[in-house]
């Protein structure tokens, strides 16, 4: 614009794009160009329709949340700190260099008698300390949290030890020292100044919590997947059961959460296609570093073919004419997600020969 435009009103800036929708666009673009991946329309669309199936039965929705035996089975602050503490926490939890079946590779967290893996050994180990008078919630002790503290903590009831533990303790002080500094020891705070928007409560977790910054880069450009901060929002929708401080005008907003274990489930399903020499590395249980063309490849298609899901599954559910067919909320990307993780746990034996790809990192 000229001084001679210049008409003195002041001009209104463009809105900030939301964490969410930085997702879904840095996965689109992924796809648009991937030389690993492809994606099956025929088969997303079969899928589709298996899904509008199962749904329609219920069964899946935010009140099952609480059904696991770890998870919290109140809807409060101790509730909201868990769920934070437990996402600061929630990454690579596949045992050993590579996946072994031999359970001495493996590592297993034993809490009241019963031993668990995967991430429900974080769950189980948060619990654990509560047991045992541990403050584990009191952000002072996260932020001066020591290596030996940590070990106790994850201690294993196996010869397998749980991955990255210094990195966790970083977490942990993260998660301490900016608790205690900006929002009163506790994440509580973070969502009553969200006050009922999911993507406020994003941006908050993003901008005061450097672990969660889940970005890589891929031929030169920044593509977001905010696994873990998403996974936040999400479970305290679930918790809540969409009440109260959990109740986010926006939550459908909110993209899959793009991990190792979901794609292989659409792998499973024939939704995405992946490349010889990419079959040829996962077979071999390479393990990939996080950003690589490959690893970024794999989860941008996860995240597209959700929403495409999403989308055709909400339009059957509603049939032709329009009419709802199954009682709201609509499926959206967290319904979606818990499905398809639990469909994978329930089928395990189903997949196992589809690999799913590895990797070390914080963010998933």
């Amino acid at each position: 614009m000229s001084e001679d435009d210049d008409d003195g009103q002041e001009r209104p800036t463009a809105m900030p794009m939301s964490p969410s929708e930085g997702v879904r666009q840095s996965a689109e673009w992924v796809l648009s160009v991937s030389q690993h991946v492809t994606v099956d329309r025929n088969a997303v669309s079969k899928l589709a329709h298996f899904l509008a199936s199962e749904f329609s039965r219920g069964g899946v929705s935010a009140v099952n949340w609480k059904d696991h035996e770890l998870r919290p089975k109140t809807s409060d602050n101790f509730a909201v700190d868990w769920i934070f503490l437990v996402n600061a926490l929630n990454f690579s939890f596949w045992s050993g260099p590579v996946e072994s079946q031999s359970t001495a590779a493996k590592f297993a967290v034993e809490f009241n008698g019963k031993q668990y893996t995967g991430s429900m050994s974080c769950w189980a180990a948060i619990n654990r300390a509560v047991q045992e008078g541990i403050p584990i919630f009191d952000a002072a002790y996260l932020a001066g949290i020591t290596e030996d503290q940590v070990r106790h903590l994850f201690r294993t009831s196996t010869s397998g030890e749980m991955p990255l533990l210094e990195d966790r303790r970083k977490n942990l002080q993260e998660a301490g020292q900016v608790l205690l500094e900006k929002f009163g020891g506790t994440f509580w705070n973070c969502c009553k100044l969200a006050d009922g928007n999911a993507q406020q409560l994003l941006h908050i977790i993003l901008e005061n919590f450097p672990s969660f910054r889940d970005c890589s880069v891929y031929h030169g450009r920044k593509v977001e997947f905010y696994k873990r901060a998403q996974v936040v929002v999400a479970d305290i929708w679930s918790c809540f059961e969409n009440s109260g401080y959990g109740h986010f005008s926006d939550i459908d907003s909110l993209t899959i959460f793009a991990d190792y274990r979901i794609p292989q489930v659409l792998n499973f399903f024939g939704a995405t296609k992946y490349s010889d020499e990419l079959q040829v590395k996962l077979k071999a249980n390479e393990v990939f570093k996080y950003g690589d063309v490959e690893e970024v490849e794999i989860r941008a298609s996860t995240i597209f073919v959700a929403e495409l899901l999403v989308k055709e599954v909400n339009v059957i559910l509603r049939g032709q004419g329009g009419q709802v067919a199954t009682p709201s909320p609509p499926v959206n990307g967290i319904l979606l997600d818990q499905y398809l993780w639990g469909y994978r746990q329930s089928h395990d034996s189903d997949m196992k020969h589809i690999p799913f790809h590895k990797v070390r990192s914080i963010y998933y």
